[in-house]
């Protein structure tokens, strides 16, 4: 569903989530603080799944950049009780879905080291694309700094790091995934 003003006090837990799956994997992330996740859900810019005991399963929030003509899908992140069942490719298309609705026309873009955020990027639409198809928006990058491969990134001058940059533009790209019907009439 999307997060909304009631989810705001899992955003610890979420955040905790985030950081330790980075670290287990030795892979770079954005740090977000609980702060700034509950904003991302109190803006209807996030999606979040619950088990049906209560128990927060999974969460993606939605940024945009250069003034709204560029938007990720950041943060996807699944508690690790609910992993290897769907829950990620599940969540990752009702926050693509959203960021159509909400940002018409613009391109949707992420960075990503895992193998299986690029196959669920694939699955909708995304293609792999060079870092200067990206935004080219300062706060964007700035993001970058607290990943453990910020170095990288600085010493090729933002053109290519470890991550992929994929890229998603509704003017030239077709959705790929079946999509239900309420998904594809949300994002009109």
């Amino acid at each position: 569903m999307v997060a909304s003003e009631k989810h705001t006090p899992f955003a610890q837990a979420i955040c905790d989530e985030m950081a330790e799956s980075a670290k287990a994997r030795g892979t770079g992330i954005a740090k977000r603080t609980p702060e700034y996740v509950a904003g991302k859900m109190r803006q209807g810019k996030a999606v979040i799944a619950f088990h049906k005991d209560g128990t927060w399963a999974g969460f993606s929030y939605i940024e945009s950049w250069g003034h709204g003509d560029y938007v990720a899908n950041s943060g996807l992140i699944i508690n690790p009780i609910f992993r290897k069942l769907g829950l990620a490719k599940a969540i990752k298309t009702k926050t693509f879905f959203l960021s159509l609705k909400m940002f018409k026309g613009a391109k949707l873009f992420g960075l990503t080291t895992g193998m299986a955020v690029m196959k669920i990027n694939s699955e909708l639409g995304y293609r792999p694309v060079t870092y200067t198809e990206l935004t080219d928006d300062e706060q964007f990058w700035k993001g970058c700094e607290s990943c453990v491969n910020y170095p990288i990134l600085q010493s090729k001058n933002r053109k290519n790091c470890l991550c992929t940059a994929m890229l998603f533009d509704p003017a030239h790209d077709t959705v790929r995934v079946p999509i239900e019907k309420e998904l594809l009439e949300e994002s009109k």
